[in-house]
């Protein structure tokens, strides 16, 4: 208790010093007290830096534009998240901003630039010079969403005639500019990938021993076309920290890093988990009522329809209802309860086929033991709704139609939530377009089908 009542006042007190200290700090951008700003600023983190960078107001942010050099600049714009770009590229000098670009990874630069409109990103590239524009424009060709528009063309390839010496001065020189040497790539005279050494190999190697000698030919890589979730799956699988690209030809083009695809798997988690939700495209805390209408409105209006043929349906059954009214009792519990089950094997489903834990052997075993799932769920739940139903309107053949519909229920909408799913990724939809919104809404139907299917079969024993 006593810990814990400490490292809480100490949390406290952190976050009064670090309010103070950014308050000291607003006070010196303000101020134009420069050089005390500098040297307060550029001791913290780049992390931290964006974060305190992020949170000013346009006038101080302009102010300390003009404290910082392009390549200071570059490295706090390197760690702010993307949603929040945009302004703050828009708001800069064009030739400043288009200096930061340059000094920043190709690829961050890119991704930078896709989110901004097609006039920004001209006026930008025709300022920068030549040789960054180029590399920047080699990027900005790719696709989007493949492993081309994710890597960088910022790495240290070597050959494989060369010595280890040879290499090591080599590096030397290179090194500066790449964006990681853990994982050296070797290719042949036309540029070819041929194999891959780690940088403790060639240090530990004798000087005189050529690449060819100490590489590992048995190098993995993907395709520029090969789509990121892919590149993110192989390189969780295989524990990488980076991954080599190439065109059909096996000719090097780029490397993907790990850092990268960590951007990717919180990207693709984002947007599964807003289609999940029945939303077009994951909102924004910035984005506007209009805006965030326009990402609801298309999935309600779809759902609007289907609960319109809900609704005929129960009409379908307008005479059952009026004969036996208590059947109306019971419509919401088995529409909400196969929209449950329905959701939690859609989100399993999902999740497998997402991580490509399910191969085609995979799909029909997890068919299988979501059919054995919702089937013991049926029973138990049957049963107990049986029972209960029994001793409160003291009508067995009720509990028992109502305790069968349930039991059915929960066993085709099991099916359905783990079928659906990995028939559009058979079909190369993407699974989780099979919300749990629209989910719920198809096997409502399924619910009030089985539902009055069975309570007009029963109707003789219960009127």
């Amino acid at each position: 208790m006593y810990n814990t009542i400490v490292e809480g006042r100490d949390h406290m007190e952190n976050n009064v010093s670090d309010q103070l200290f950014w308050d000291e700090l607003q006070t010196l951008a303000t101020n134009e007290q420069i050089e005390s700003f500098r040297e307060k600023f550029l001791d913290m983190h780049p992390y931290d830096q964006a974060v305190f960078f992020i949170e000013q107001v346009r006038e101080i942010r302009l102010h300390i534009y003009t404290y910082l050099s392009p390549e200071e600049t570059a490295n706090i714009m390197e760690h702010v998240e993307l949603d929040d770009i945009k302004p703050l590229f828009t708001e800069m000098d064009p030739r400043f901003a288009a200096m930061v670009l340059a000094e920043m990874a190709t690829d961050d630069a890119v991704d930078i630039l896709n989110e901004l409109g097609k006039d920004v990103v001209v006026s930008l590239l025709t300022i920068m010079d030549d040789k960054n524009a180029a590399d920047i424009k080699e990027l900005l060709h790719y696709e989007e969403k493949t492993a081309g528009s994710i890597m960088t063309t910022e790495f240290v390839a070597i050959y494989q005639s060369k010595t280890v010496n040879d290499t090591m001065q080599y590096l030397k020189a290179e090194a500066p500019e790449a964006e990681t040497i853990y994982y050296l790539y070797v290719i042949d005279e036309d540029k070819r990938l041929v194999g891959v050494v780690s940088l403790r190999d060639l240090i530990v190697a004798e000087p005189d021993i050529q690449v060819a000698d100490l590489m590992n030919e048995n190098v993995l890589f993907v395709s520029v076309a090969r789509d990121q979730e892919d590149v993110a799956q192989m390189i969780r699988d295989y524990d990488f920290l980076a991954l080599p690209v190439v065109d059909f030809q096996r000719h090097l083009l780029g490397i993907i890093t790990v850092d990268d695809i960590l951007d990717v798997m919180d990207e693709e988690a984002s947007d599964d988990y807003s289609k999940l939700a029945g939303v077009s495209d994951m909102e924004r805390p910035q984005d506007s009522a209009l805006i965030s209408t326009k990402k609801r409105l298309p999935w309600l209006i779809i759902l609007l329809f289907l609960g319109i043929l809900t609704a005929s349906l129960i009409g379908q059954f307008e005479e059952a209802l009026e004969q036996v009214a208590v059947l109306a009792i019971f419509i919401p519990l088995l529409a909400g309860m196969a929209g449950n089950t329905g959701t939690q094997a859609l989100a399993v489903a999902v999740r497998g086929l997402s991580t490509g834990d399910y191969g085609k052997q995979g799909k029909m075993k997890l068919m299988v033991r979501e059919a054995a799932t919702g089937l013991i769920n049926g029973l138990v739940c049957g049963t107990l709704l049986t029972t209960i139903v029994y001793f409160w309107q003291d009508d067995f053949f009720l509990g028992l139609l109502v305790g069968l519909s349930i039991m059915a229920t929960l066993v085709i909408a099991t099916l359905a939530g783990a079928f659906v799913p990995i028939l559009m990724d058979r079909l190369k939809i993407d699974p989780a377009v099979a919300s749990g919104p629209f989910i719920t809404t198809i096997n409502d139907i399924i619910s009030i089908l089985i539902y009055f299917g069975l309570a007009t079969a029963f109707m003789q024993y219960l009127v």
